[in-house]
C-alpha cells in the first residue's frame, strides 16, 4: 500500500537580487522531497543553507524561480491547502503584555470560520496552563517557545512545519519541544522539522533531507543513511599502569584515576579485557561507536 504523501516538491528553484545591479544569487538549487503522511520529517542543513526560504516557498511567503510544490494533492498557493497548515517561523514575534490566554484567544480569532483547538487544552499540551494569566515579557525563552508552538496548532493542522523550533534553547527545554513533537506524530500529524541541531534531528524524525548550499545532497531513512558499521570502541579503565595500555589504543586520555582508550581494531577488543583482567585493573565502560548523522554531515558539508 502507497503512502499518503502530504507534501511533494519538485525541482524548486529560487534566487534573490542583491546589490546595486541586482546580481542574482542563487538560494535554492532544484530542490525535489516528499512527505508522508504522519512522520516526523527533518529538514537538515547549516544556516544559509536554504532552509528558511524552502519553508517561505511552501507558505506561499516568497515565490520560487521554477518548480511545483503541493500540499494534500493541491496547489500550495490554494486556500484548501492552507487551512490545514500550521507553521512556527524561526523568531515568532509576541505581544508582551498580553497573557498567553489572550494571545492565543486574539490569533483564534484570525481564522474566522474555521474551527481552532480549545486553548486550555493547548496550553496543557505545551506545559503553560498553570500561567495562562501571566504576562508574555515574564516569560522565559523557553516557555515563549512552547507558546509559540502552541500558537502553530491552534487551527488544529494536519501539516506542521516548525522552522528552528529547538535554536537556543537549554537541554530541558529542547527535550519539552521534542516530547510535544513526538504527541503531534502519536496524532497522526505530519511535521516538517528544520533545523540544525543534529542530535534532536537523529532523535525523533524518522526520514531526514541534508541540505548543503541550496541543494539537497542526500535524504532516506536514518538507519539507511547511517552505517551500523562500528568505527572504534571506547573503553574505560583504572588500576592499571598506563604505560601498558599504550601498546593497544590509538588516542589515550587520562582523567583522575581513569584512562580512556580507542580501539580502532575490534579484534583487539577481547586481547586487551583480557590482559586487564590478569593484571586486576578495573572496566567502567566499553563503548562501541557506531556512524553517527553528525559524521555524515559533517563530511557532506566538507565534499561542497
Amino acid at each position: 500500500m502507497s503512502k499518503q504523501k502530504i507534501l511533494e516538491i519538485k525541482d524548486l528553484y529560487k534566487s534573490f537580487s542583491s546589490g546595486f545591479l541586482g546580481k542574482k544569487t542563487k538560494i535554492l538549487k532544484g530542490i525535489s522531497l516528499e512527505v508522508n503522511k504522519g512522520e516526523i520529517f527533518g529538514y537538515l542543513g547549516p544556516n544559509g543553507a536554504g532552509k528558511t526560504s524552502t519553508l517561505k516557498c511552501i507558505l506561499g511567503l516568497i515565490f520560487p524561480d521554477k518548480g511545483n510544490i503541493k500540499v494534500f494533492g493541491f496547489d500550495h498557493l490554494s486556500i484548501k491547502a492552507k487551512q490545514k497548515i500550521g507553521f512556527l517561523p524561526e523568531n515568532p514575534y509576541f505581544y508582551d503584555y498580553l497573557t498567553s490566554s489572550e494571545f492565543l484567544h486574539f490569533y483564534s480569532q484570525l481564522f474566522q470560520k474555521q474551527k481552532t483547538a480549545d486553548i486550555d487544552a493547548l496550553l496543557k499540551l505545551v506545559g503553560l496552563e498553570e500561567n495562562k494569566d501571566i504576562q508574555l515579557r515574564k516569560f522565559s525563552k523557553g516557555m515563549l517557545q512552547r507558546l509559540a508552538l502552541a500558537q502553530t496548532l491552534l487551527n488544529d493542522p494536519e501539516l506542521v512545519l516548525l522552522d528552528e523550533p529547538l535554536g537556543g534553547l537549554d537541554p530541558i527545554g529542547r527535550k519539552e519541544i521534542r516530547d510535544i513533537i513526538l504527541k503531534l506524530k502519536e496524532e497522526r500529524k505530519t511535521v516538517f522539522l528544520s533545523s540544525h541541531i543534529l542530535q534532536d534531528i537523529e532523535m525523533i524524525c524518522d526520514r531526514v533531507a541534508i541540505l548543503v548550499n541550496g541543494e539537497v545532497i542526500n535524504q532516506g531513512r536514518l538507519e539507511d543513511l547511517v552505517s551500523q558499521e562500528i568505527l572504534f570502541t571506547e573503553m574505560t579503565v583504572s588500576q592499571i599502569n598506563r604505560k601498558e595500555l599504550e601498546n593497544f589504543g590509538k588516542t589515550l586520555t587520562h582523567y583522575g584515576n581513569k584512562s580512556l582508550i580507542k580501539i580502532y581494531d575490534q579484534n583487539k577488543v577481547q586481547e586487551i579485557l583480557q590482559f586487564i583482567n590478569e593484571k586486576k585493573g578495573k572496566v567502567h565502560s566499553l563503548v562501541p561507536r557506531t556512524q553517527t548523522l553528525e559524521d555524515i554531515f559533517i563530511g557532506m558539508v566538507k565534499q561542497k
